[in-house]
């Protein structure tokens, strides 16, 4: 039997569970930064809560407001930068996974040099990170949960990954209320992030007993919004929304035991030069790692299409949710292959996976 875990994130759950909370977050400091997007936080109903739970608790707060979607290396630089000016003590990110990923970054950088992002990069700063509390406005990437944290970085505009232990954050609230905002396009494409990091993670070599348990959790929960939102217009009810949140946070459970497969990385390159969101870049290719993990570890295959319903219906799903218009020619994806070469994602890809099997998924799905 496998029971190897570590979760080390205090999560705190359920309606109101901010506004509870004063006592606990004066038990980190009196003095904090909060860093948003520049709308959502408002917008969900949690920025306020926080802040009314701040004020009960005399914490003085600043807030950050300019992390931008698949945030940038220099946000988080800025972040940080902010947080040492008014001596924060602690961090709370506000928001989805772009600013929980940033929040991430610049906790860590402001116990230290700020400007020392590429030591950032290589989970190589000296000191450890300023108290991190995490609050989710998306139903998608699992972020309150992970020691991952995934930021664009500004001299070449590719995104990169750093997952290490201090990127877990302290306390994560995680109030579904505060999804229900999110308009249709971006809560079907945070369902489909969830969904690929059930997936990815179902296949990957470290998915022993309990990440697999989290993925039985999730995997359920997850498809049954997704199918909602194939079949009708507009927005499925409060009760469903609820499943995909906690799906969320039981994926990014996963995702924290496991890492990600060959989705995540050939995602990042339809989100950075043709815009597509997130997780619908992921779930592009989660057919193709479908099929993938059919020939190459048939019995998970099998045990997750019974979890999902059967193969017919997964594949339905995908098949009327997943849309891009992506064209390329043989040579700019040849051009590709060397960023592929030693990705970590591939080595949790059933069968093995190398750039020439990444290039000829690219073939397949965008040559002109």
């Amino acid at each position: 039997m496998d029971f190897n875990f570590l979760m080390p994130v205090k999560v705190i759950s359920g309606e109101g569970c901010v506004l509870k909370s004063a006592k606990l977050l004066r038990s980190l400091g009196r003095r904090c930064l909060i860093m948003t997007s520049r709308s959502a936080a408002k917008t969900s109903g949690a920025l306020d809560d926080l802040i009314s739970t701040l004020e009960e608790a005399k914490i003085n707060y600043t807030i950050f407001s300019e992390i931008s979607p698949n945030p940038l290396l220099s946000q988080c630089q800025a972040a940080a930068y902010a947080a040492q000016l008014c001596r924060s003590q602690f961090i709370i990110g506000v928001g989805g996974g772009s600013v929980m990923d940033a929040a991430k970054a610049a906790a860590w950088l402001a116990n230290n040099n700020c400007s020392a992002g590429e030591k950032l990069m290589k989970g190589e700063l000296r000191h450890g990170p300023l108290p991190l509390v995490l609050i989710g406005t998306t139903a998608g990437t699992g972020s309150e949960v992970t020691p991952a944290a995934v930021l664009t970085m500004d001299k070449t505009g590719q995104k990169r990954s750093i997952t290490h232990h201090n990127c877990f954050a302290d306390i994560a609230f995680a109030d579904p209320r505060y999804t229900y905002t999110v308009n249709r396009d971006h809560t079907v494409s945070a369902a489909l992030d969830a969904f690929s990091h059930a997936v990815e993670g179902w296949f990957a070599p470290a998915c022993g007993d309990l990440p697999t348990a989290f993925g039985e959790k999730a995997l359920p929960l997850i498809l049954e919004g997704l199918e909602w939102m194939s079949e009708n217009d507009g927005l499925p009810e409060k009760e469903m929304r609820d499943k995909l949140y906690y799906g969320s946070l039981w994926a990014g459970m996963v995702l924290n035991a496991t890492g990600t497969a060959f989705p995540h990385p050939l995602g990042y390159i339809l989100t950075e030069e043709y815009s597509v969101p997130h997780g619908m870049a992921c779930a592009v290719f989660l057919p193709a790692l479908l099929e993938r993990a059919e020939k190459y570890c048939k019995d998970r295959a099998e045990r997750l299409y019974s979890l999902c319903g059967g193969r017919d219906r997964v594949f339905a799903i995908l098949g009327r949710l997943v849309s891009h218009n992506v064209r390329m020619g043989s040579e700019q994806i040849e051009s590709y292959k060397p960023r592929w070469e030693g990705v970590k994602n591939f080595e949790r890809t059933p069968g093995g996976f190398t750039a020439e099997d990444a290039a000829g998924v690219f073939r397949s799905l965008f040559l002109d």
